[in-house]
């Protein structure tokens, strides 16, 4: 499979996922709002968040085993692959013991510190042990198998596998929801939901793989970068749990609630981007690994643009669709005011500015360069939550948004210079042009609907008002990029029709 096809390939089986992914989001909230109310909600958002952070003690290991694998598998050095695949499942199974009891810890002290008015301290520890076991599997697992897909690019299967198990997750939910079955019954039924991912894979990497010992002499120096790419993991741990975390201990449950509701819009939509990138990480850590320079660079400036393009349609969209989005999802939800069209846009600000550097940063993890970054991903680390820390006293939620806007805007400006000077060798200015060029088709495309008072009073008037929405963007996107890069649009163009007709 070429590195077109693969990155294809991943793509769709990555957009189903997140479509899928997307959906369920809106659903699980919805169910958790109308059964169990905003304070419920809040709590799970606050405990699944707390738990996420646990995750670091992987310390990087993912990135950098990913990274280790390139060269045997491009090189099918078996041999090689399986001492990586074996030192990898070592360090997973201690920091698992790690995580596990971090977990506990949690589910011990958490209910003292936070008061619910619908459960028990014993009923908040046991859903924090529930919540937590999803992750404990990951760890014991499945975490060597992901690995050694992403890296021999087949994140499809992987897609496949989270897939049935986000369908199984949110049919549970559904049907104990409607029966009013506790929410702590709710979470520890849902967990055979990840029994079922892991199955599928566990049977997947068997029969393909089944010339990896995964228990041969581990090679554990080719995983030695791994404490510099911990920088990164807690970079995306920051900007995903530190507002709710914040959120939590400066505001409420029921803050945490409106925050979750709005992530989930957001968040889905960052989800789905994300597919644009899910393939990339290999094929780009291919040919650097084998000095392409020249393909990386032609490569590289196509994606930018494609990938501008696309955060500039979904974020322009986002701004005009998200208050009539959130207006119609919480309707009939009294307990709490969830119609703030400030955090709205606050949201748009920080998913539009985090995704700016998504091309620059995929190439950092594609290079392996952690150890290179790892100053300045402590710096933006550090912005987010002190920003966040200082303005929640002064404007709530929306003060933790403007420290992670902030947060995101310093690593923009930090990338813009790092790759071009360590990775790519292209000039700095290109890269410039297209970011002004995000900027101004977004103003020209949300400039109109200022001025215009659209009534959507269902989900069908939703969904056609998006649609005109997005065609609309779609014109002004596109005409602004003919203009203005018409050559690497059309390369661009030529690369994709030339892997679909294949």
């Amino acid at each position: 499979m070429s590195r077109s096809t693969a990155f294809l390939t991943n793509s769709v089986s990555s957009a189903a996922l997140y479509v899928i992914t997307f959906v369920a989001g809106f659903i699980i909230p919805r169910i958790m709002l109308t059964a169990y109310g905003s304070e419920i909600n809040g709590l799970v958002t606050s405990i699944s968040q707390f738990v996420g952070y646990f995750n670091l003690v992987e310390a990087g290991l993912a990135t950098c085993a990913v990274y280790a694998l390139y060269g045997p598998l491009s090189a099918q050095d078996m041999k090689r692959v399986s001492a990586i695949v074996s030192a990898s499942r070592r360090l997973y199974n201690t920091s698992g013991y790690v995580f596990v009891s971090l977990v506990v810890a949690l589910a011990a002290i958490y209910p003292f510190f936070i008061r619910s008015a619908s459960l028990s301290r014993g009923e908040v520890g046991i859903l924090v042990l529930a919540v937590g076991c999803t992750g404990a599997m990951e760890f014991f697992t499945m975490s060597k198998y992901r690995v050694l897909l992403t890296a021999d690019q087949r994140i499809y299967v992987l897609s496949l596998g989270s897939i049935c198990a986000i369908v199984l997750n949110t049919a549970i939910v559904a049907v104990l929801a409607k029966f009013g079955v506790s929410i702590v019954i709710v979470r520890i039924v849902a967990l055979s939901a990840v029994f079922i991912r892991s199955i599928i894979l566990w049977l997947y990497v068997r029969q393909k793989y089944s010339n990896v010992d995964y228990y041969a002499a581990p090679d554990t120096y080719a995983l030695k970068n791994r404490w510099d790419a911990l920088f990164l993991q807690i970079l995306g741990s920051v900007h995903s749990g530190a507002p709710v975390i914040i959120a939590t201990v400066f505001t409420s449950l029921v803050a945490v609630s409106v925050y979750s509701i709005y992530n989930a819009v957001l968040g889905g939509i960052a989800g789905l981007l994300s597919v644009a990138i899910t393939g990339l990480f290999a094929s780009f850590g291919d040919v650097i690994v084998r000095k392409e320079k020249h393909v990386l660079q032609e490569a590289y400036q196509e994606f930018e643009l494609i990938y501008y393009m696309l955060i500039t349609w979904v974020y322009a969209c986002s701004f005009i669709l998200i208050m009539p989005f959130i207006r119609l999802y919480t309707r009939n939800i009294t307990d709490v005011n969830y119609d703030v069209p400030l955090i709205g846009v606050l949201f748009v600000a920080n998913g539009l500015m985090y995704n700016i550097k998504t091309p620059q940063g995929m190439l950092v993890i594609s290079a392996g360069l952690f150890k290179e970054t790892r100053l300045q991903t402590a710096i933006q680390g550090l912005i987010a939550v002190f920003g966040g820390i200082l303005f929640v006293q002064f404007w709530g939620v929306a003060g933790i948004l403007v420290g992670s806007i902030l947060s995101n805007v310093y690593r923009d400006v930090d990338l813009l210079f790092f790759v071009p000077r360590n990775i790519t060798g292209l000039e700095v200015r290109k890269t410039l042009y297209r970011m002004c060029r995000i900027f101004i088709c977004f103003v020209v495309a949300i400039i109109p609907f200022q001025f215009v008072t659209v009534r959507i009073d269902s989900y069908m008037a939703w969904v056609k008002y998006a649609v005109a929405t997005g065609a609309y963007v779609s014109i002004v996107v596109l005409l602004g990029n003919v203009v203005a890069d018409r050559a690497t649009l059309v390369n661009a163009a030529k690369r994709l029709l030339a892997v679909i007709s294949r």
